[in-house]
């Protein structure tokens, strides 16, 4: 009897899948009245609504970044490596006033290891690192999931150093004298 009704179900599940569900948003009052259909989102031809206040894939605009280490700092898994050389002078602002001191050698975030709890977003000053609406980025190979955030060139970087070595010589020699 048991072997019976088990196959009663499977074919009236195979008959009702033949239909979708119209509507796959969970804040729809009538979703969970709806009882006929597949309610299988068929991703990617499908996608579904994403909530305002999702936590996916991080994004850092590196403009508005002031290299100030705090979110590295509140990260509990430690997936954010940042390394900074400091200027001789200001380099710039943000897009909220805040001046740039610092240049961003590395910014990278690791994917693989991020809880996307969000506690970088909060402790950012700036706001230079948000959580997109992105949940897609997959990938075979775990070194793909490092993201680098820093457009610095190794010219570059060589360059600022070089500068930042000066810098701090000239200021030696002027003490000596």
């Amino acid at each position: 009897m048991t072997a019976v009704k088990g196959l009663f179900l499977t074919v009236r599940h195979l008959f009702g899948a033949r239909k979708s569900r119209s509507t796959f948003d969970i804040r729809d009052e009538n979703y969970f009245k709806q009882q006929q259909g597949v309610t299988t989102v068929q991703y990617p031809k499908e996608k579904m609504p994403i909530p305002e206040v999702a936590r996916y894939q991080l994004q850092v605009d590196i403009e508005d970044c002031i290299v100030c280490d705090l979110c590295a700092k509140a990260c509990p898994v430690d997936c954010i490596d940042i390394q900074s050389i400091k200027s001789v002078g200001v380099i710039g602002k943000t897009s909220d006033g805040s001046v740039k001191r610092l240049y961003p050698e590395k910014f990278d975030i690791d994917m693989a290891k991020c809880m996307y709890c969000g506690l970088c977003t909060v402790v950012c000053p700036t706001e230079c690192i948000t959580m997109t609406d992105q949940y897609d980025r997959s990938t075979s190979k775990l070194t793909d999931l490092i993201y680098g955030f820093s457009d610095m060139t190794d010219e570059e970087i060589a360059k600022r150093k070089e500068e930042w070595t000066r810098f701090q010589a000239d200021k030696e020699a002027a003490k000596k004298k």
